[in-house]
């Protein structure tokens, strides 16, 4: 296992985009724009995240960009939209004094193209002292006309520069500079020595894992205790956190897994996808989760809503660090779609306090807290290994397990009920609802139902 920071063990992430949640404009308005002092609307949440079960606040985007917060401008202000430092600072005291973490979003891959020294590049050309942070396409004569396109057609003697998957307005940096490496070190610094606790890494696979391992260890001298997370969504997970020096990975495949399986009935994809998720465990800890800001809400990816619960089950009782996207924890819906403003729906805004969310959606925040309860409870699974017993199309019964601790799960996909086995004595239901007959080793589940029972010679754990 990587050396992550201890208090990992206990971390259940809420995640906010902070730019949706506090209903800021799409866009960033003229340099003489007013701060709006809106990021300390996020205060006002944080008894409710405590409340819901969370150890941990962790923030999209709040630096200063041109839209969406991952087209950074300046990595040292918050966004005027969202407020200044004091705001910041505030956010963080009240947090810590409720025991939350807070993580920041980092986008070091690449910037908007209002970063500074961006502008600097393109005003000045090949000799800039900037030149060397982006990968330029230089026109024949070296000069530059003061504008930049993306891409590599440098005609007309503009110029011509990488950017990241083909949306020209984010400027790709050139992670072999070492200056720009100082840089991120130097941001990442910044605002953990003003209490930020860690940093997701936006579009870290897409960055040398080498850049990582030079960036992190320069880091990690000063803040030892802190966590660090990539974002990765395909390759070999264990080798970039190794190479990279990271503490984890987002896991997009288990997300995939539990969602598609619902939907086709097909237990056998997610079974596959937990015994990846196993040999994963044996380096390091993923982030887990059903949805995230990049993402179809679950309540509208599922297509049927009696599913939620078995997803959420699944996100609780295996390993990994859980992570809850603000507004899932209360059922919100919205679709992710492939066009500008596409992402508005899964970024809503939420409204100024948890009383005037709509009553339909609290059940499913209560389900929340029961697992989060049982999770917190067993601070063992953090590193629990599954092992499948009972698997169909609609039926599933593993056992999640570290050292002598272990639960058994069991998941019921027909709308009929079922008799299954349980692979060893358990007399308790620790969460759902089953029938056990005496013997502890059949249990009846009804149609679309779901239950976590605790081993006979298990006494339950609690967390402190």
């Amino acid at each position: 296992m990587t050396s992550e920071p201890s208090w990992v063990r206990h971390a259940i992430w809420w995640q906010v985009y902070p730019l949706g949640f506090v209903g800021a404009e799409k866009a960033a308005g003229p340099a003489d724009t007013p701060i709006a002092h809106r990021l300390t609307r996020l205060v006002d949440w944080l008894d409710y995240a405590v409340e819901l079960g969370a150890s941990g606040l962790a923030l999209g985007p709040i630096f200063a960009s041109e839209t969406h917060g991952y087209d950074t401008t300046d990595y040292f202000r918050v966004d005027p939209r969202l407020g200044d430092d004091d705001d910041f600072h505030r956010l963080i005291d009240e947090a810590h004094r409720r025991g939350l973490r807070v993580l920041l979003d980092g986008v070091f891959n690449h910037t908007g193209r209002s970063f500074q020294q961006f502008q600097d590049a393109v005003r000045l050309g090949p000799s800039a002292p900037t030149a060397g942070w982006f990968r330029f396409h230089w026109p024949p004569d070296g000069g530059s006309s003061g504008e930049a396109n993306s891409g590599n057609d440098s005609s007309g003697g503009e110029v011509a520069y990488d950017d990241f998957e083909g949306h020209h307005h984010l400027a790709a940096l050139n992670h072999e500079e070492p200056e720009v490496a100082r840089f991120v070190a130097d941001v990442m610094k910044h605002w953990l020595r003003r209490g930020a606790d860690g940093w997701r890494l936006d579009a870290a696979y897409a960055v040398p894992s080498s850049f990582w391992s030079t960036v992190l260890s320069d880091v990690r001298a000063e803040f030892p205790d802190s966590y660090f997370v990539g974002e990765y969504i395909h390759g070999d997970y264990a080798a970039d956190v190794r190479a990279g020096r990271l503490d984890s990975t987002t896991q997009y495949q288990l997300w995939k897994a539990v969602w598609s399986s619902l939907n086709d009935a097909n237990f056998f994809e997610l079974a596959a996808a937990l015994d990846r998720h196993n040999s994963l465990l044996e380096s390091f800890a993923p982030l887990t989760f059903v949805g995230n800001h990049d993402v179809t809400r679950l309540a509208t990816q599922l297509t049927d809503p009696a599913l939620l619960a078995h997803a959420l089950v699944v996100l609780f009782t295996v390993g990994g660090t859980p992570s809850i996207y603000y507004g899932d924890e209360q059922a919100f819906r919205g679709l992710k779609e492939d066009r500008t403003g596409g992402d508005d729906a899964v970024r809503p805004e939420f409204p100024s306090s948890p009383s005037a969310l709509a009553a339909p959606g609290w059940p499913v925040h209560n389900l929340h807290q029961q697992l989060i309860g049982l999770r917190r409870r067993h601070p063992w699974l953090h590193t629990a290994r599954t092992k499948v017993h009972t698997l169909s199309n609609e039926h599933l019964v593993y056992e999640a397990g570290s050292g002598d601790e272990s639960i058994i799960v069991a998941l019921n996909l027909s709308g009929l009920p079922a008799t299954l086995g349980v692979p060893v004595t358990a007399d308790v239901v620790l969460e759902g609802n089953a029938g056990l007959d005496a013997s502890g080793r059949r249990l009846a589940l009804p149609p679309r139902g779901w239950v976590v029972l605790g081993r006979g010679h298990s006494p339950r754990t609690s967390n402190k």
